[in-house]
């Protein structure tokens, strides 16, 4: 009798379980076919809700008519399958919740005087810059408008009000602000108003810090606690600004990006700028990936952060094509903090602490493993420290799981008296400084786990800490920063992901009033400036420099802006008595297209590229074809636009006419070594944008056994405009084991330019 029980209730409670899973609702992107709407509706909104009354009752969460034609709603997955099935639609996607990726840059670049460098640049504020992140902090005086013209005509934009944000916070340099919260508010709950604001005003510091790194107005005198202090201005520091909160305290979701996006692009940006992912997948199931396409038809450019997922291969987001992926290295600017030990030995570090100092003479200093109960003591996780064994002394902190400001807040909340906090092997020798709360420094792991043993071989193990301010001309610069996210290209491996490098690592810019350096609720401290770090820095970089090149060649379309970013970019240091490739933080040797993909952005040669690869809607369209992409798929990225691929037309992903070579050879028609020799050949086409000249090709590889081959070798321009197609043709001679990889370099040169494309070769 009891068995029998027991299978009652189990069965019971299973279909309680799928019953409640079948009542649940989730927020769903429905894609419509805009010319399938029958003839009795006067206007597309009119027969998105009608189609939706035919499936839900549920309230429509936003409407879609720029970036895609259709809607969001909170749906059942019985009601997501009945309106997949229904008349006119392309698609029904569920949502995606994305997470954001989180002064003396324009020297750096070589553009601190960029009026000579960038001579149209007096139309740099016909260009607005649009950021989707946090929001935004009006008074800040990166948003000074002083000396910019009234706001262009063709301007769309508005200044949305809410509690703590009024309509006049918008001027010259801040032109539009918008807050997007339903899909946020639908998925998460009602908005706790007391700790985040109804509004586009920035709680967070992200928002602010990304559109004043994109286009904010140089302030003089900037600086965060005495470090890094100087001139902080964005890249295009006369571009306009206007933003787009999408993001709250619990994520981006994509029904909210989709609707910042919509604005954006209809409100009149040039270029939008996204600091934030959500992995990688396939292209018409991915949000940013389907605005930026109609973005991309509208001629709006789309900088997207490559992630903060690194050192480990395969990691990146926003990896479609018509995105420009931005990865993140250093700069030559660096916060030296010194690990005193007491048995003589000094160890150099980073930190941006600012307040009082620890004494000269050492202290006791104890790692956090052995002041804990628990088995991830070494974090210094929220409670797990002794507050006996850790009192009045400096913590040894392994660096992981948790933030790394927290982990000072642990140690100081336990009676510690400052912390050393260590790198593993998944950061290397990365070092990124924070505004610590506590007398803290941030080691590599070399100096890590020499401070550790040093600690488990003295009886009485002391030490203290010393903060030395601000060093520049730091050498070698850049690196690949440790956390920046890596290919392959895990969607389509043919396509080389990131496009290009920029500086994201101990970034200065604008900061919200709301937050703390830290962002920590107990950080009652309050700064106009904040150094963080994140391909969510190196983004903006990026925004800024394409509404530079933007605005002195407006012609140019979203493909030829970033072909000259990617041409023109380095991979190989050069000057300041540096040389050799470009290194990587996480592993102290020489980085790789995988990682860096074209170079570090270079906008002094950018300006004038020479070549540019251009592409346009259709060379996209022919790209999805050759992924056997279906037209309702196409229609689906393409704001339900028939496109259909030809019978008699043969497609192929190495003809899309993309700045870099992504070869990927196949291992399965045999072992390695086994099978003949094996060819993949590229068609590329190069638009002179310069003067007539006559280019000629290096091409080279760092493997043996496989040969490149160009044809023709010249290609000769007489006029602005000329296009000139070549072909270049990867031989393998025999088959490598799965996962091999190699790298070059393929370069046209006419004596002045060098429009430089990277190659990398993979065995899958």
């Amino acid at each position: 009798m009891m068995t029998r029980l027991l299978l009652l209730l189990v069965a019971a409670l299973a279909v309680a379980a799928v019953a409640e899973t079948a009542e649940r609702r989730d927020t769903y992107i429905v894609h419509m076919a805009k010319s399938a709407m029958p003839a009795e509706y006067a206007d597309h909104g009119d027969w998105y809700g009608a189609s939706l009354r035919s499936v839900s009752s549920a309230k429509m969460l936003y409407a879609y008519d720029t970036v895609m034609h259709g809607f969001s709603a909170r749906l059942t997955q019985q009601e997501a399958s009945d309106m997949a099935a229904a008349e006119g639609v392309l698609a029904v996607n569920p949502e995606t919740r994305y997470e954001l990726h989180t002064t003396r840059t324009p020297e750096f670049l070589g553009i601190a005087g960029s009026d000579n460098l960038f001579p149209q640049s007096g139309t740099a504020g016909d260009v607005v810059v649009g950021v989707l992140d946090t929001g935004v902090w009006p008074e800040s005086r990166s948003y000074d408008d002083a000396g910019l013209p009234e706001v262009p005509s063709s301007w769309m934009g508005t200044c949305m009000a809410g509690p703590g944000f009024d309509s006049s916070a918008c001027n010259r340099k801040l032109v539009g602000a918008r807050f997007f919260s339903r899909g946020y508010e639908a998925a998460m709950g009602p908005m706790d108003t007391s700790r985040e604001s109804r509004s586009p005003r920035d709680d967070d510091g992200h928002g602010t810090h990304t559109s004043s790194t994109a286009a904010g107005s140089a302030v003089a005198d900037a600086d965060l606690f005495g470090f890094a202090s100087g001139t902080a201005r964005g890249m295009a520091p006369r571009a306009r600004v206007a933003v787009y909160k999408v993001c709250w305290l619990g994520g981006c979701f994509s029904s909210d990006i989709l609707a910042g996006m919509d604005a954006a692009v209809a409100d009149g940006c040039g270029v939008l700028s996204l600091s934030l992912g959500g992995g990688s997948a396939d292209y018409m199931r991915d949000s940013v990936a389907i605005g930026a396409f109609a973005a991309m038809e509208q001629n709006v450019l789309v900088s997207c952060s490559a992630g903060n997922a690194g050192p480990g291969s395969s990691t990146l987001s926003n990896v479609a094509p018509w995105i420009t992926t931005v990865g993140a290295g250093t700069l030559d600017r660096d916060f030296p903090a010194y690990v005193m030990l007491g048995d003589g030995k000094n160890y150099t570090g980073v930190s941006l602490y600012a307040g009082k100092a620890l004494p000269t003479t050492p202290i006791p200093i104890v790692y956090a493993g052995n002041a804990s109960n628990s088995t991830s003591g070494n974090l210094c996780m929220p409670g797990t420290l002794s507050t006996e064994k850790v009192s009045g002394k400096i913590v040894v902190c392994d660096r992981g799981i948790n933030a790394r400001v927290q982990k000072g807040f642990v140690v100081r909340d336990a009676g510690g008296a400052g912390m050393v906090l260590a790198n593993t092997a998944a950061n290397g020798q990365e070092l990124v400084a924070d505004a610590h709360l506590l007398p803290a420094a941030g080691v590599g792991e070399k100096e890590g786990t020499l401070i550790k043993s040093y600690i488990a071989s003295d009886p009485k193990p002391t030490a203290t800490i010393v903060v030395a301010g601000t060093q520049v001309d730091v050498r070698p610069s850049p690196l690949v920063a440790a956390f920046s996210s890596r290919g392959p290209n895990m969607v389509t491996p043919e396509i080389l992901k990131p496009d290009i490098i920029a500086p994201g690592v101990n970034i200065l810019a604008a900061w919200t009033g709301k937050a703390g350096p830290t962002g920590l609720a107990a950080d009652t401290r309050r700064v106009s400036f904040n150094i963080i770090s994140g391909t969510s820095m190196s983004c903006p970089h990026v925004s800024g420099l394409a509404a530079l090149l933007r605005s002195a060649h407006p012609e140019w379309s979203p493909a030829a802006v970033r072909s000259a970013l990617m041409t023109t970019a380095y991979s190989a240091y050069t000057g300041g008595g540096q040389s050799g490739p470009i290194l990587d933080a996480a592993t102290d040797k020489a980085a790789t297209p995988f990682d860096y993909g074209a170079g570090h952005v270079d906008p002094a040669r950018a300006v004038e590229p020479g070549l540019v690869y251009d592409l346009g809607t259709g060379d996209y369209v022919d790209f999805l074809c050759a992924l056997k992409y279906t037209p309702n798929m196409i229609a689906a990225l393409s704001r339900g636009k028939t496109y259909s691929c030809a019978a008699n037309k043969t497609y192929s992903i190495s003809s899309l006419n993309y700045p870099s070579f992504s070869v990927a050879y196949s291992t399965a028609n045999g072992e390695a070594g086994e099978s003949g020799p094996t060819t993949v050949t590229h068609t590329r086409t190069l638009t002179n944008v310069g003067a007539a000249g006559t280019y000629k090709v290096a091409a080279s590889v760092s493997m043996s056994g496989v040969a490149v081959v160009v044809k023709p070798t010249a290609l000769a321009f007489k006029a602005a405009g000329e296009k000139k197609s070549y072909t270049v043709s990867f031989t393998a001679s025999k088959s490598q084991p799965s996962g091999t990889v190699g790298f070059g370099r393929l370069v046209w040169s006419d004596g002045k330019h060098s429009v430089a494309s990277p190659i990398a070769l993979t065995w899958t």
